[in-house]
C-alpha cells in the first residue's frame, strides 16, 4: 500500500539511526517521499542498505556504531530532526545478549542526546516499544499505564528496561534542550523483510517447510499455548503513524501505534495456513520466561492525530508471506546450485 504523502512536513533534514533496519528503512523511504533530506546511520550488523531500494540514491548513508559518541555526534550535524531507532530487537537476543542490548540502548540514547545538544538539533523522535509494559494490568493499554520491569534477574527485560531508560532520558533532556520531543511505542509490527527473529517469519518458515514435507493437516509447534493474544500492525500503517507523530505530536508526547484487532497466536497460525492452502493444528510448547498473555494498544490518542490503520491482518499477511516464500525459495535454489 503506497503511503500518502504527508501534508507539510515542517522539518527539512532528518537523521534516522538504525536506518537500514526493518522499521528504520521504511521510515527513511517515507521521509524521502515526503520531500525531506534524509541521512541514514547504521552499522549494518543486522540491517542492510539494500532495504532502502531505489530511495538509496536520495539518502546520505553513514556507517557507524551507535555506541561511538564521535560517530553519532558527526551524524547529527546539520539536522533538523533525529529519529532514533537504532537498537537490538528480537526476543532471542533479549535472552542471549542482554548486556549488549542494554549497552546499545543506554549508550545509544546518551550519544544521540549529546550529539543533538552539541549540534543544536531542535527535534527528537524516539522509537520505544510495547515491551515497556511487560504484562500490562489493563488491556487495551493506553499511554498512562505504568511501565514495568518485573524481575531484573530475567534477561528478557533487558529490552524493555533499555526502552524505559531511553524514554526517561529523552523526556527529561527534552524539557530543557529540545523544542520538540516525541515518543512512539510500536505494537507488534510486521511486514516483508522484517528479519527472522519474530513470530510471523518464524511461523512462515516452519509452515513452508512442513507444507513441502507433510500431507494433510500440519502439526505446527509454537512457543506457549497458542492462546496468547497480540494486535499486529502492518509496516505501512506503522510508518503512517510515525509521520503523524513527527509532524503533529505534542512536545514530550507519547503515542501508541498499532491496531486494536487482537488475535490469538493460534488464530494467526490458522490465518497464515490459508495462504499455503492448508489447515494447521497448533502444538503447544514451552513459552519464553516472562512472556505476556495479552498485548493490545489503546490507539485513541493516535486517532486524535488522524491515524487509522488501513491494512487488514489478512491483506498484510498475504504481502508478508509472499515475500518470505519467494525469498526462502530463492535461497534454497541457490544452495542447491552452489
Amino acid at each position: 500500500m503506497p503511503l500518502p504523502k504527508p501534508s507539510g512536513i515542517s522539518h527539512k533534514s532528518f537523521l534516522v539511526t538504525g536506518g537500514h533496519g526493518f522499521i528504520g528503512s521504511a521510515l527513511v523511504k517515507a521521509l524521502v517521499r515526503a520531500g525531506g533530506r534524509v541521512r541514514s546511520f547504521d552499522n549494518d550488523s543486522r540491517g542492510s542498505r539494500e532495504r532502502l531500494g531505489e530511495a538509496a540514491a536520495d539518502v546520505e548513508v553513514l556507517l557507524g556504531d551507535i555506541r561511538d559518541p564521535n560517530a553519532v555526534e558527526h551524524a547529527t550535524r546539520g539536522m533538523d530532526c533525529v529519529c532514533h531507532l537504532a537498537y537490538i530487537n528480537g526476543t532471542e537476543f533479549f535472552y542471549s545478549i542482554p548486556d549488549r542490548v542494554l549497552e546499545v540502548a543506554v549508550k545509544g540514547i546518551t550519544n544521540v542526546i549529546d550529539g543533538c545538544i552539541k549540534n543544536k538539533v531542535p527535534a527528537l523522535t524516539l522509537a520505544s516499544s510495547s515491551e515497556v509494559y511487560q504484562t500490562a494490568p489493563v488491556v487495551p493499554t493506553d499511554e498512562t499505564v505504568a511501565l514495568s520491569v518485573p524481575d531484573p534477574l530475567n534477561p528478557r527485560y533487558s529490552y524493555g528496561c533499555g526502552k524505559i531508560v531511553s524514554e526517561l532520558l529523552a523526556i527529561n533532556f527534552g524539557r530543557k534542550h529540545f523544542r520538540h520531543v516525541t515518543i512512539f511505542r510500536p505494537h507488534n509490527v510486521y511486514g516483508p523483510d522484517m528479519g527472522t527473529e519474530h513470530v510471523i517469519p518464524q511461523l512462515a518458515m516452519r509452515m513452508l517447510e512442513l507444507s513441502r514435507t507433510t500431507k494433510g493437516k500440519i502439526r505446527l509447534p509454537v512457543r506457549g499455548t497458542g492462546q496468547e493474544k497480540r494486535a499486529f500492525v502492518f509496516i505501512d500503517d506503522l510508518i503512517d503513524g510515525v509521520l503523524r507523530v513527527i509532524e503533529k505530536g505534542e512536545h514530550l508526547g507519547i503515542y501508541h501505534i498499532g491496531t486494536q484487532d487482537e488475535v490469538s497466536i493460534e488464530h494467526l497460525a490458522k490465518t497464515m495456513a490459508r495462504y499455503f492452502g492448508r489447515d494447521v493444528e497448533v502444538v503447544p510448547g514451552e513459552g519464553h520466561a516472562g512472556g505476556t498473555l495479552r498485548r493490545c494498544p489503546d490507539i485513541t490518542k493516535m486517532r486524535g492525530l488522524g491515524y487509522e490503520p488501513q491494512v487488514s491482518l489478512e491483506k498484510g499477511l498475504e504481502k508478508t508471506l509472499s515475500w518470505y516464500c519467494e525469498t526462502f525459495t530463492k535461497k534454497a535454489a541457490q544452495l542447491q546450485t552452489d
